[in-house]
């Protein structure tokens, strides 16, 4: 499931604030909240996986949040949170910062404690969920933002925030390949807004800008397994670098450039293959959608990776509900 959209409107009026808590604290982290308004709580959200990264939209009545260390021992995502305040106002304080959001944009980290509060009437917001090893800026430097008003309504903001809202509102009626590439496109213009905030984004350390063009390169290869001619020369001529930066880019990696593009060909391909719903779609086609062009070829570097035959996969995987 791509797309997830939840509301206590279904649940007694007398429990729709405990639902929230307990859904805050399993979907999204464990944390303390309190409110005034217990008896007419009101609370929806919306979650949207976007690969790389993932978007959520809440809106809620005014509570306040406390995310204590223990909270943090109990389950951390270690994510970091970029959030978009469309109504209301958010007043919060991590690692030593103070602010009050309304209307702007405010960076929070999971791993770390905190506190928050809404007030004004209903609160909404659109986050962006970040895992912490795909932004390619010093953990450092991204501390000084937290829990620090960014602007939104101008220059890198305001794109980053139109490009929030258009995705929360049209990503529900894209395929699962649109959706990973426009995760691709969030977590770049996240990264591209953070470095603007923090100063002269060309001064980024050379570590963390080959980091960056690592990443960039990930998510280009799983946007392309399809194609068929995705090769490191094309990987290379598309990041206008030369072949020899691009192996050098991969050097200390597990994985060569081309042996990481045959490993994502061949997971999502032994994904499928385990898909009901795909059953009657022949073996070669599953095959030629993530970029193999030789059914042999394909087979052969199945049966190497994971010790059966794709058919066998197959059948094995689709055999398993039946028998449970």
């Amino acid at each position: 499931m791509e797309s997830l959209v939840v509301s206590n409107a279904a649940v007694a009026r007398e429990d729709r604030f405990d639902w929230f808590c307990e859904a805050v604290s399993t979907e999204v982290m464990p944390v303390m909240l309190s409110t005034r308004h217990t008896a007419g709580f009101h609370a929806s959200m919306t979650d949207l996986d976007l690969g790389v990264v993932r978007l959520s939209a809440m809106a809620c009545s005014p509570v306040v949040s406390r995310r204590t260390p223990a909270h943090v021992r109990r389950g951390d995502p270690e994510h970091l949170q970029l959030a978009l305040i469309t109504r209301g106002a958010l007043s919060i304080s991590q690692r030593g910062s103070e602010s009050v959001i309304t209307g702007g944009l405010v960076l929070t980290d999971t791993s770390r404690p905190s506190e928050g509060a809404c007030s004004g009437g209903q609160i909404e917001s659109v986050v962006l969920q970040i895992p912490r090893s795909a932004l390619a800026l010093r953990p450092d430097r991204v501390d000084r933002l937290l829990a620090q008003g960014l602007p939104s309504d101008s220059g890198s903001g305001a794109v980053f925030a139109d490009f929030l809202g258009t995705l929360l509102r049209n990503g529900p009626h894209c395929r699962p390949q649109e959706l990973r590439g426009m995760g691709s496109t969030a977590l770049d213009l996240a990264t591209v807004y953070l470095a603007q905030q923090l100063g002269a984004p060309g001064e980024a350390p050379a570590e963390a800008r080959a980091q960056e063009t690592l990443q960039r390169i990930h998510r280009f290869i799983d946007n392309n397994l399809g194609d068929p001619g995705l090769t490191p020369q094309v990987i290379a001529d598309r990041h206008n670098m030369s072949l020899r930066s691009l192996y050098a880019l991969f050097g200390e990696q597990q994985l060569s450039v081309a042996a990481q593009i045959r490993q994502s060909r061949l997971e999502r391909a032994h994904a499928d293959l385990a898909r009901r719903e795909l059953r009657a779609e022949p073996v070669q086609a599953v095959a030629a959608r993530w970029g193999f062009s030789s059914a042999t070829a394909f087979s052969r570097a199945f049966r190497h990776a994971y010790g059966i035959t794709p058919t066998e996969h197959r059948a094995l995987s689709l055999a398993v509900p039946t028998a449970r």
